[in-house]
């Protein structure tokens, strides 16, 4: 049984799934919105949400923090000087998914997430 647990494990290996959410957070920075299946955008909305979080400060440290995670360089600039900016009087809820339609392929649930504002 899997009550509690804490996270959704997307049938991949803990590195591949640390990298899918990456790569998906730095589309997500770059582009503003992007479509992908539901339950990886459930998972990548706490993973973003934290990482603005920590950007709000815009000090060096929040850099440091948020380029450990994206090892991204104009991710990580665009995320502290850009997006988290616009977050500075909010106290979460910084994404917003909207379920979109079922894929013709696997059937999978597909849904768009978008940053607020």
């Amino acid at each position: 049984m899997r009550h509690k647990h804490g996270y959704r494990k997307l049938g991949r290996t803990s590195s591949h799934r640390r990298a899918l959410l990456k790569n998906l957070t730095i589309a997500l920075v770059n582009n503003g919105k992007i479509e992908t299946t539901l339950p990886k955008a459930k998972e990548l909305r706490s993973y973003v949400e934290r990482l603005i979080t920590r950007a709000r400060e815009g000090d060096f440290n929040a850099h440091r923090a948020v380029f450990a995670s994206l090892q991204d360089k104009y991710a990580t600039n665009k995320l502290v000087n850009e997006i988290a900016p616009q977050f500075k009087e909010r106290k979460g809820g910084y994404t917003r998914i909207i379920k979109t339609r079922i894929r013709r392929g696997d059937a999978a649930e597909m849904a768009f997430i978008e940053f607020v504002a």
